[in-house]
């Protein structure tokens, strides 16, 4: 067990103190955040506290079998709490509504992995060097004493494997693994896990996928990789945003390819933005940074205001002068 001085102890305290608590997430929620938000939220419900888990999105379609209770609600102004805990959150603003709806509060403990972390917590966790938030979640539960069931075992489960790319990126270390076997140990069921997450994609987000194989480009002598994805190309066919997870990295895996990078049209003077690096001379947390983003050195991203060809631009000039400087 990893030694983080204090601070697990600090969270406790202000947990046990606490009755009335709710659980938020980033928006957009990945796998590492819904499994940690859950995984969190179950195990304060076994300890007896009131608990509320919010997100300003809905749970993903292939997440929703971990909320089998029905634990995610929509945010809602004017309640108050004893404690806020935002998990897998690198700053206030990425909890979208959420935040702006626990604003009554006693105490805000902010658990994240994210090396962009803003630390906006009264209490702040922050460790970079673990490849997901899940496995914070993990250690809080294990020093705390609290039982790790079969549902939380299956979240914390799925929250590691999908952040760590079923446990093949760079990010992964050896206590990973141990994590992983401990939960799979306390019941984590990796039949349905793997299936629900990994083997059950509607025909809908092969479609988009089949429109990204057609359409993506190559530049800076095929080192780097990217393509749009248009409101239009999700009415074409019939795919939710739900469905973009994962998609970028059919480009990065591409043999010539070093920085892949998705542009995805919110509005029609908004990007999304998603970077992802092959290379620990590329940091694309820095480059999201340039653009009010961040996230990890190999994964990370931003939502840049104005002309879509305008931010195209800027970005893959960005992404050229990194790549340039990690000659």
């Amino acid at each position: 067990m990893k030694s983080y001085p204090g601070i697990i102890d600090r969270i406790l305290d202000a947990m046990r103190d606490s009755k009335n608590l709710c659980v938020v997430g980033h928006i957009r929620p990945d796998g590492d955040c819904v499994g940690s938000q859950l995984g969190l939220a179950l195990a304060l419900q076994n300890e007896g506290k009131k608990v509320y888990c919010w997100n300003e999105d809905s749970v993903p379609q292939k997440y929703k079998f971990l909320n089998d209770k029905e634990l995610f609600q929509k945010p809602r102004r004017g309640m108050k709490f004893d404690c806020v805990i935002a998990t897998d959150c690198a700053s206030l603003e990425r909890l979208g509504k959420a935040g702006q709806c626990v604003l009554h509060r006693k105490i805000l403990i902010n658990i994240d992995h994210h090396e962009s972390n803003t630390r906006y917590g009264d209490i702040n966790w922050v460790s970079a060097r673990e490849p997901s938030c899940g496995e914070l979640i993990y250690r809080l539960l294990k020093v705390a004493r609290w039982p790790i069931t079969k549902p939380i075992a299956d979240c914390l489960f799925t929250a590691v494997s999908t952040d760590t790319g079923s446990f093949q990126y760079a990010t992964t270390r050896p206590g990973t693994f141990h994590v992983g076997a401990e939960l799979v140990t306390r019941g984590a069921n990796l039949t349905r896990i793997c299936d629900e997450v990994y083997q059950s994609y509607p025909l809908s987000r092969a479609r988009l996928l089949k429109h990204i194989y057609s359409r993506f480009r190559l530049t800076h002598n095929d080192r780097i990789a990217w393509f749009w994805l248009k409101k239009s190309d999700f009415a074409r066919t019939g795919a939710a945003s739900d469905d973009t997870e994962g998609l970028i990295d059919h480009i990065r895996d591409i043999e010539p390819v070093v920085v892949a990078c998705v542009f995805e049209e919110i509005e029609p003077e908004l990007t999304r933005i998603s970077l992802r690096s092959k290379s620990d001379r590329v940091n694309v947390s820095d480059i999201a940074e340039q653009f009010g983003g961040g996230g990890h050195p190999a994964a990370a991203g931003a939502r840049i205001p104005g002309k879509p060809l305008s931010v195209q631009r800027k970005v893959i000039a960005a992404v050229k002068r990194a790549l340039n400087s990690a000659r």
